[in-house]
């Protein structure tokens, strides 16, 4: 049994020695002139707590070196105040946060992202969701832009802020710098399953913002020439993917989204005019029936729920535009940072489950790769044998319409599934995951490529889930 009575005073001694003038090895340039300070460190105790300091020490620094030559580098997007405050962190494990107003903690947050300190990135959102709350939603433009601008770094705020925004759409929509945020922050609101906001307001407010992204544009579409609805159209068509036109009446839709019909993609333009002004009645019961058969949730780190539906929509083997047949349960039976990345683990938790879907991430990357296997999984070194197996890819999380889907080839189907026991999850060589946090992809049996360049990826994350009907 461990006694951790000793850790403060451990704490004290290595503060100390970060305060102490000898035996520093590294010099640290941190701000912008005219605000820069100089901090003196140790190597190897910045090499053990920062994985992205580590980086830059292993490419600026020659480990075997000996001619007493302080080592330095350069931390300018870090102001010298927030770095002291991190460096005390890094050395000391101490951070009291009662002294600083949320603000501060913003600027030590970011900083904390930078350096990939993920244990304080944690801390630091869960103090800011659990004392200050209040003035996060006084401030929320600010939570909202800042916590999509590292990727996926600060889920616990997307979390927070998506949860507020579904429950209160107007504090952002009605806000004076609504305008100003990003195309992944609005995209990631309107995609949002729980969004307090019926579907003509959704796209009267993504037009507003589409708009004013195109300056000198009036908001009288019959004024437009055709640049101009080309300018709106390269914009929006980010959005169109997660702007549910079914659930608005025959009348919303031809006085608010008629008028701009040239910016919408022809065969989804024609589809809806046809649901919307030649068969009104079916479309009142198609939308009854899809909103009943619609999946709720997905358990998943990778993608939403936009990309269940389009992946059912696969499996039943409709187009995106077409009505859904099915609600599918995806049930998450595997993931690789719970449950490990190896081969071996894939086969003991997935062999002899059927229909199921495997999602990867890359690393360094937006793209996702996925495939589906309708028939079990086996580690008998043979191939199994299906028409039904797909692979597709996205490239980001953001918009599901720019996807590749590749179904096995009809004369490849018997080699579709590869069982081997020392890969995971396979479909040929069309996209396999190998050890260690490895995937493949070479064009094989299946129809189409989907990726642009062959051969290994470095993975971050991979989910499996079973799909069962609801």
């Amino acid at each position: 049994m461990y006694d951790d009575k000793f850790l403060p005073k451990l704490s004290q001694n290595l503060l100390e020695i970060l305060e102490d003038n000898e035996f520093y090895d590294i010099t640290i340039e941190v701000g912008n002139d005219p605000y820069v300070k100089i901090f003196r460190a140790h190597m190897v105790i910045l090499n053990y707590r920062s994985p992205y300091l580590r980086r830059i020490l292993s490419t600026n620094t020659d480990k075997n070196k000996n001619d007493g030559i302080l080592s330095h580098i350069k931390l300018p997007n870090i102001s010298p105040e927030i770095f002291q405050m991190i460096l005390r962190y890094i050395y000391g494990g101490r951070l009291s946060l009662e002294e600083y107003d949320a603000s501060e903690i913003i600027k030590i947050l970011i900083a904390a992202s930078e350096l990939s300190l993920q244990e304080l990135i944690t801390h630091l959102q869960s103090y800011l969701i659990e004392n200050k709350k209040n003035w996060m939603e006084q401030n929320f433009n600010l939570i909202y832009q800042t916590s999509f601008e590292d990727n996926n770094s600060f889920l616990k705020l997307q979390n927070f802020c998506t949860e507020l925004i579904s429950k209160e759409p107007a504090r952002i929509f009605n806000s004076i710098d609504f305008n100003s945020i990003s195309e992944k922050c609005l995209v990631s609101l309107i995609q949002h399953d729980n969004l307090q906001m019926n579907a003509i307001q959704v796209w009267e407010n993504v037009l507003k913002w589409v708009i004013a992204q195109n300056p000198g544009l009036s908001s009288d579409p019959s004024s437009y020439s055709k640049d101009d609805f080309n300018s709106l159209k390269n914009t929006l068509q980010q959005f169109i993917p997660f702007i549910k036109f079914d659930d608005l009446t025959p009348n919303e839709f031809v006085d608010k989204v008629y008028p701009y019909k040239k910016i919408i993609p022809k065969d989804f333009r024609e589809k809806l005019i046809k649901d919307f002004i030649i068969q009104p009645n079916n479309k009142l019961e198609s939308k009854i029936i899809t909103k009943e058969i619609s999946p709720k949730s997905i358990d998943s780190r990778i993608i939403t729920i936009q990309h269940v539906e389009l992946i059912t929509k696969w499996i039943d083997r409709l187009e995106i535009t077409d009505k859904m047949k099915n609600s599918y349960e995806f049930k998450l039976i595997l993931r690789g940072t719970r449950d490990g990345f190896s081969a071996h683990k894939f086969h003991e938790i997935c062999d002899n489950q059927s229909h199921t879907v495997t999602i990867i991430k890359a690393k360094k990357s937006d793209e996702i790769f996925g495939g589906y296997n309708p028939i079990i999984w086996k580690s008998d070194n043979r191939f199994g044998t299906t028409k039904d197996s797909f692979i597709f890819s996205f490239k980001n999380k953001e918009n599901i319409s720019d996807y590749i889907l590749s179904r096995i080839k009809e004369d490849m189907i018997h080699c579709a599934i590869d069982n081997k026991p020392n890969k995971g999850p396979s479909f040929y060589n069309d996209l396999f995951l190998y050890d260690p946090n490895c995937g493949y992809t070479w064009p094989s049996l299946y129809d189409k490529p989907i990726r642009e360049t062959n051969g290994y990826f470095p993975i971050e994350e991979y989910e499996i889930f079973k799909v069962m009907k609801s």
